[in-house]
């Protein structure tokens, strides 16, 4: 006897959406997530936002959820790269994407935490498909020919064909599967918050490449806009000790006076930035997406987007193995999933960490290299395009729920 098809560990925002994937394709879905649902569902807005690839909206509209962020997503509409130090903030780009040169339209949309996160709750609550285990952990798993056993903390079970982890870097489903992982830190954190400013951002997002780490100054509605601001782990610390009104004043400098006044709005958070990339995204009876299988820099806005597309992938190579009568855990079906995204996964996680390292300096000659090799690419309408695709997710095999 099974409880579900499939059981989904971990909550955020990549169970919720792979459970609804997975129940639109026919499956039956539990998720097991240790935080109640009251405290995930925040009805302020705390200042955390994602840039959401426009592939990543096309998933989000074949699920059904787009028309309940449509109204609030902010279009991002042109991208605008510069290279400077502090004092120096809204410099003069050396690359510059512009939507008109995709036919498809905006390259992506800024998405806030808490319109992304009601969204998926409510669906996930009003699906006949998909049951919720709350405030329980995971303690341990056992696969066998037919299915895996889930135990949770309070000594009960739960027992599907297949498990997905989907409880980020450093799953505990993973390393009980004995799936190694390989990690790094970079001595960087990431000063995460949202600002209101007195002229308007007209849907562009900036890239400001520091000595320290990048400034991503990123267009969310209204006159406001999310900032993804790298530091040094110390100074990083030390700035985020201080009050509000004395980190703007080490903000300003960086982010320079392009949008007029600024201000605060919504909470600050930190966020250490490393790498962490899973050797193998499945084991028996057992699949892993989003960040249990990979954490990239946020240098290029692509981690949530790697999740997604995860999602898609796995959740149609579970539909095109049901309809043909497969077991959807067996190990030909989840290496299909594996071969299909393990490559893009580690080719990303490898791009982010060539790009920080690259642009997290302040070497004379690097600085001038990279600028040059920018600059000629913003010159070459083919290549930037091809820049602009990539960064749309209009690359490689597209699975079928984000064409």
């Amino acid at each position: 006897m099974k409880d579900w098809d499939v059981t989904i560990v971990g909550g955020g925002l990549t169970g919720p959406l792979m459970a609804i994937a997975l129940a639109e394709a026919g499956f039956s879905v539990g998720v097991i997530d240790l935080v109640a649902e009251k405290l995930r569902k925040n009805a302020g807005f705390d200042g955390r936002s994602y840039a959401v690839a426009l592939t990543s909206c096309r998933l989000l509209e074949a699920l059904g959820l787009w028309d309940a962020l449509d109204a609030t997503a902010q279009p991002m509409l042109d991208i605008k790269v510069s290279d400077g130090h502090a004092g120096q903030g809204g410099a003069p780009f050396f690359m510059h994407f512009d939507h008109t040169e995709l036919e498809e339209g905006p390259m992506g949309h800024m998405i806030e935490d808490r319109h992304l996160r009601h969204a998926l709750i409510d669906r996930v609550a009003e699906h006949p498909r998909i049951e919720t285990v709350e405030k329980h952990a995971v303690v341990g798993q056992n696969p066998t020919p037919g299915g895996i056993t889930i135990e949770l903390d309070d000594g009960t079970t739960r027992h599907a064909t297949l498990a997905i982890a989907a409880d980020g870097r450093g799953s505990s489903m993973a390393q009980r599967a004995g799936i190694k992982r390989t990690t790094w830190g970079y001595d960087q954190t990431a000063l995460v918050c949202a600002i209101e400013h007195s002229l308007p951002h007209n849907g562009v997002a900036h890239q400001f490449f520091m000595p320290s780490g990048p400034l991503a100054i990123l267009p969310l509605s209204g006159n406001r806009s999310s900032i993804v601001w790298s530091e040094t782990k110390d100074l990083a610390a030390h700035i985020h000790g201080m009050p509000d009104a004395e980190y703007l004043d080490v903000l300003r400098p960086r982010f320079g006076s392009f949008l007029g006044d600024i201000s605060l709005a919504g909470k600050r958070w930190t966020y250490p930035l490393g790498l962490s990339l899973a050797h193998n995204m499945v084991a028996e009876r057992l699949a892993l997406v989003g960040d249990a299988a990979h954490g990239v820099h946020p240098i290029a806005g692509q981690g949530l987007n790697a999740g997604m597309r995860d999602i898609a992938a796995l959740a149609q190579v579970l539909a095109e193995a049901k309809e043909r009568g497969e077991d959807i855990g067996a190990s030909t079906v989840l290496g299909r999933y594996e071969e299909w995204r393990r490559f893009d996964n580690t080719a990303l996680a490898m791009a982010t960490d060539a790009f920080n390292r690259l642009f997290s300096n302040d070497n004379p000659i690097l600085r001038i290299g990279r600028d040059i090799g920018m600059g000629v690419i913003n010159s070459l309408p083919g290549m930037r395009r091809g820049f602009m695709r990539e960064a749309a997710g209009l690359t490689g095999e597209m699975p079928k729920l984000m064409q």
